[in-house]
């Protein structure tokens, strides 16, 4: 007997789903109808009521809420032109950014100062699921470099302008930081001041360094392989194992105090972030230059280029990319351990987040967790970016 089979072409007539969609569906669904979208709590510390989205907001607003969801995660379920994809998910998104703020307006009882409303579960999960539309979205349309960073600069003026217009004020999290804002705003400087000064300190130390061991093989096995280890120590071990040496430095080098040179605070998890960056710094550097084309040597060199001429007119040059690339892992990676450092005094962003730990008061967590977060992620598209934009020009100055 035959059997009759169905074409692919039929197969894929018949099936008219998104993989990837049925996922965002599936987690919109659950963050919509069985997971609570607002949490409301009597003060900072107790533990919260969770409200879903028909209680949490004002009957029209959920219901119109909902149907947005809805909408958005059909536009997802099925195979749908990627345009239509991302300006759905910028709905939903925007949708669920002006909402949460009205929920938290609608739970506050009249005349509380200590009631705090946060976002729930269903919140995160249905931001998860359409942030994840907007990347799958914008990995089909490939938009160019330029093009992404003027949507990241289109969200973040979406955010400033939540925080500006007062619209998410009722949050908990804004009530976190409206009692600790000059104490926030010092805390970020030391956090930046972390990141940025010990991956300047890693520029000046690991360029020259890589570059040397490029040159000397014998030294870059040495070089790399004592990075690796200093790589795998975990980070609250090394911080306290720097408390030792710089105590004593402290203690009998004339001056070093006066430079801010302690056992604990800010100089242990300086140099903790910067003997993390050499790893990244000093490889990228070596990988870039070993990249450099022999015929671009051979051509400087058939012209009369000295050694210090090839390396900075051709070398460096070429292996910027490379080397562009290290300093992106190294920055991120800083934003991220700049919060350990409140473990030793060392300030930052995890302040808030130990003390919210200590507290029990996830809120004044999530202060301190969400600026890293939105910092690093800044900091890889922007850096992303710039490295696209070297490399396509290079690409065309390199066009016969």
């Amino acid at each position: 007997m035959a059997i009759d089979t169905i074409p692919e072409t039929d197969q894929r007539r018949a099936l008219p789903f998104d993989k990837l969609g049925v996922i965002i569906a599936a987690l919109a669904v659950y963050g919509a109808f069985l997971a609570p979208f607002a949490t409301f709590r009597a003060n900072r510390i107790v533990q919260g009521e969770t409200r879903a989205i028909l209680e949490a907001l004002p009957p029209l607003l959920g219901y119109g809420l909902l149907s947005v969801l809805f909408a958005g995660a059909a536009i997802a379920l099925l195979k749908t032109p990627a345009a239509v994809r991302m300006a759905a998910a910028v709905a939903v998104l925007l949708a669920l950014a002006l909402l949460i703020g009205t929920a938290a307006d609608h739970l506050m009882p009249a005349d509380n100062a200590y009631a705090r409303i946060s976002p729930a579960s269903g919140f995160w999960i249905l931001i998860f699921a359409f942030a994840l539309l907007i990347a799958d979205a914008l990995t089909r349309l490939a938009p160019g470099p330029g093009i992404r960073l003027l949507f990241l600069a289109a969200v973040l003026a979406l955010i400033g302008a939540m925080l500006v217009t007062g619209r998410w004020d009722g949050l908990s999290i804004l009530k976190e930081y409206a009692s600790r804002a000059d104490t926030f705003w010092a805390e970020a400087g030391r956090h930046l001041t972390l990141a940025l000064g010990s991956l300047a300190a890693a520029a000046v130390v690991g360029l020259p360094l890589g570059i040397l061991c490029h040159r000397v093989d014998r030294l870059r096995n040495a070089v790399l392989s004592v990075l690796n280890a200093i790589q795998t120590i975990p980070s609250i071990a090394l911080f306290g194992i720097l408390i030792g040496p710089l105590g004593w430095i402290a203690a009998h080098v004339p001056g070093a105090m006066a430079i801010g040179v302690r056992g604990i605070g800010f100089a242990p998890a300086f140099v903790a972030l910067f003997l993390y960056s050499l790893l990244p710094m000093v490889a990228n550097t070596v990988v870039g230059l070993a990249g450099v084309p022999r015929a671009a040597n051979d051509a400087a060199r058939g012209i009369g280029m000295t050694d210090r001429q090839r390396l900075v007119a051709i070398e460096l040059p070429l292996a910027f990319p490379v080397i562009l690339a290290g300093i992106r892992i190294v920055l991120v990676q800083n934003i991220g351990l700049a919060t350990i450092a409140a473990l030793i005094g060392g300030g930052g962003f995890g302040v808030f987040v130990f003390q919210g730990i200590g507290q029990t008061a996830m809120d004044l967590v999530l202060l301190g967790a969400a600026p890293t977060v939105l910092l690093a992620f800044v900091a890889a598209i922007v850096l992303d970016c710039l490295i696209e934009m070297i490399a396509a020009d290079r690409g065309r100055s390199q066009a016969p």
